[in-house]
């Protein structure tokens, strides 16, 4: 199982009526779902959301209280479909995933939902992996919602306030018929708060009872004639439900003085930045009193016309905050106030980025700008707005930045991926470049330095079908990269068994490090782990066997660089025909050290016998080729000087971070032979023949070194 254990988390579950909730915003998250009464839960874990899916994983017995079912589920598309659920019968359902790479999977099965409508309430809690920390495109979920009209909520990042979206957020799916999103990004998800709970509820329709008293609605299945009646429901129906429920139960929320000649209009989610924009200013404080009138949209979709004319309506000039790419709330004001006949100018990213991440500097840059325009009485003698590249063009920045090189992302220390690329580079040595397709995960740090390897990646499990029209007669064969989380998410069918059924003649090369590793570390069908809730040690090799794969090989110690070598060479070079892959198997460092470091403490606290190894270097045996460090970058390796007069060049050094992977002394030998890599144990609680054998060898090393001493030569009249 994933090592962590999110107990404690689990705890906060638990809390009743009245209880003070203090956590992060996607715990709150999780509470209000309980609160809500859903009857299940799916989702696909990634950031920003995996607290989620790892606290429920955790809950077993709070969920089972509840009567709430809850799996992790093998894909997006797999969890967007368990909402089915909800079609026919009146249960609260949630899932979610991290948006929007997990969104575009799950596209499919979200149109048929949006088409059909649902009876339950039906919630996807989106991760908007968007801005300067992601790891995905730079994409909005806003236009999956405009799409197939899935209303999208995105509440202020603020605990009470989340809290009170899921559980609205559930009756607006019920009351227009119609599934809905909560989009959270990074920030909310990770904002610290506290709300006051309120008992958790059992579901009030379950799960049982609809398989006991089954219901069937035609006119709720995608297909003709009902498909072509779905569109005019929506219009003519749910769309005015939904308008009139926010309304009602005014989820936007109206700010600061009734009047004023500017104002400013703002997705919930970025309520936090433009408050700061404005309290830098001197028109806000940081406890949300504002001189300067607020519209926030908590409900970024549907736009409701009414609510956004009155607020225009009298101003000279209103901004829009709305983080990326297009601007759809822009446009759509501008055509809602010129139908309307109302003048009132509206700004947006004329002032502000149409891309990029709204930071604070950027909103205060932004706000003052529009401000200067439209109502620069406001402003008095303020400061100038900060300069956010100012820091960089410092000149001492910019001293530091000459001699401090640049460290891009990587592997961790002792990843068990890094030899797999270091023997990839042995090979491109010895046959050339290859075209190489990488693949969402881990992994794909291997097209960053020192690696330098992967020339596209098109989505979790695609590595394969990514190099699928280089299937042709050449000299050389394609390589592409797959993880075995992105294997089971889409990669068996999308990638393996089409290289099979289409005779691809490339080389395909699985990363299997036990988990979902890039995503927090959970279990996935291939963990070697016992996992008392889940099917867990399901082999990658016999799937791909499964599928009609004949050629494939398992190397189950990625760390045995010459072996890795000798197997890519044989795969790039055999006769054989079809695709040829290769799984390569060791456990992620990192979960493997959350494993063991705790039970390696608790064992000399026991006063057990415990053996740690760790790697140096004999700084006077190493030549400072630096072939290690070319073909390993493990921040756990470096150079230092010596003192040898005789010798110029830096020699390498391990620091106190290796975990004593082996790697470093595995590539280097692997390039060519290097002995100054040795291997140090150090026994905590030694037993009376490690005492006995440590004297020993002590006294066996003095009497060496003496004898040394005596057979030196020495030169007539040096010192003695």
């Amino acid at each position: 199982m994933a090592e962590r254990s999110f107990a404690r988390e689990v705890e906060d579950l638990k809390l009743g009526a009245g209880d003070v909730f203090r956590g992060e915003g996607i715990l709150a998250i999780t509470k209000a779902l309980l609160q809500s009464g859903v009857a299940y839960v799916a989702g696909y874990q990634g950031s920003p959301i995996s607290h989620l899916m790892d606290v429920l994983a955790d809950a077993k017995d709070v969920l089972s209280e509840l009567g709430v079912h809850f799996e992790t589920s093998a894909s997006e598309a797999t969890a967007a479909a368990t909402l089915s659920a909800s079609v026919m019968y009146p249960l609260r359902g949630a899932v979610t995933w991290k948006s929007t790479a997990g969104t575009n999977v799950a596209a499919d099965a979200l149109s048929n939902l949006a088409s059909g409508g649902v009876t339950g309430g039906a919630m996807i809690i989106i991760g908007e992996d968007y801005g300067e920390g992601s790891s995905i495109m730079q994409e909005r979920t806003h236009a999956y919602a405009l799409k197939s009209q899935i209303w999208l909520l995105d509440p202020r990042p603020n605990l009470p306030t989340l809290v009170r979206m899921v559980e609205q957020g559930f009756e607006l799916s019920e009351a227009s018929n119609t599934p809905v999103m909560l989009e959270v990004r990074i920030r909310t998800c990770h904002v610290h708060g506290q709300f006051v709970c309120k008992d958790n509820r059992r579901p009030e329709f379950t799960l049982r009872a609809a398989l006991e008293n089954p219901v069937r609605d035609v006119n709720r299945i995608v297909l003709p004639p009902a498909s072509f009646l779905h569109e005019k429901e929506k219009i003519e129906k749910r769309m005015p439900a939904a308008i009139e429920f926010v309304k009602s139960r005014k989820l936007n929320e109206l700010m600061g003085p009734a009047e004023g000649d500017v104002g400013v209009v703002t997705l919930g989610g970025l309520y936090n930045t433009t408050l700061r924009a404005l309290e830098y200013l001197g028109l806000a404080d940081a406890y949300g009193a504002t001189r300067v009138p607020l519209y926030v949209l908590n409900i970024a979709y549907p736009l409701i016309e009414d609510e956004l004319v009155a607020f225009c309506r009298d101003k000279r000039a209103v901004l829009i905050v709305e983080e990326g790419a297009p601007d759809y709330i822009e446009r759509d004001l501008h055509a809602i106030l010129r139908r309307r006949d109302i003048a009132t100018r509206i700004s947006g990213k004329d002032v502000l980025p149409m891309g990029g991440e709204y930071t604070s500097q950027v909103m205060i840059k932004g706000v003052q700008a529009f401000l200067s325009r439209h109502a620069r009485d406001l402003l008095g003698n303020g400061p100038p707005a900060p300069d956010p590249s100012s820091v960089l063009s410092d000149p001492r920045v910019k001293a530091l930045a000459a001699v401090v090189p640049a460290r891009p992302p990587g592997f961790c220390i002792g990843c068990p991926e890094r030899p797999i690329f270091a023997a990839m580079k042995l090979v491109e040595d010895e046959l050339g470049l290859h075209h190489i397709s990488a693949d969402i995960g881990c992994h794909l740090f291997s097209i960053l330095p020192p690696f330098n390897i992967g020339a596209t990646t098109m989505g979790y499990g695609l590595g394969p079908a990514s190099a699928s029209a280089f299937n042709v007669p050449s000299g050389k064969r394609s390589i592409s990269i797959l993880g075995d989380g992105g294997f089971w998410h889409n990669g068996l069918a999308s990638s393996i068994g089409n290289a099979v059924f289409n005779k691809h003649d490339g080389v395909t090369l699985i990363v299997d490090n036990y988990y979902s590793a890039a995503t927090g570390g959970q279990d996935i069908p291939s963990s070697r782990a016992l996992n008392p809730r889940r099917k867990t040690n399901n082999s990658i090799v016999e799937a791909v066997r499964g599928v009609g794969a004949r050629w494939v090989r398992q190397i189950d110690r990625t760390y045995d660089v010459a072996g890795m070598r000798a197997l890519l060479l044989e795969a790039l070079t055999t006769k054989a025909e079809g695709p040829k892959i290769i799984v390569a198997s060791s456990e992620c460092m990192l979960n493997k050290q959350r494993r063991l470091r705790p039970a390696i403490a608790k064992a000399i606290t026991a006063g057990e016998r415990v053996v740690k190894e760790k790697f140096g270097v004999d700084p006077d045996i190493c030549t400072g080729d630096h072939a290690c460090i070319r073909l390993s970058g493990c921040p756990s390796l470096s150079v230092q000087h010596t003192d040898d007069p005789l010798r110029d060049d830096p020699i390498a050094a391990i620091d106190e971070s290796c975990v004593g992977c082996g790697n470093c002394g595995e590539v280097a030998e692997a390039a060519a032979l290097c002995p100054s890599f040795y291997r140090a144990e150090t026994i905590h609680n030694p037993s009376v023949f490690d005492r006995w054998l440590h004297r020993l060898r002590a006294a066996v090393i003095d009497w060496l070194e003496m004898r040394r001493t005596r057979r030196r030569v020495r030169l007539a009249g040096a010192d003695a």
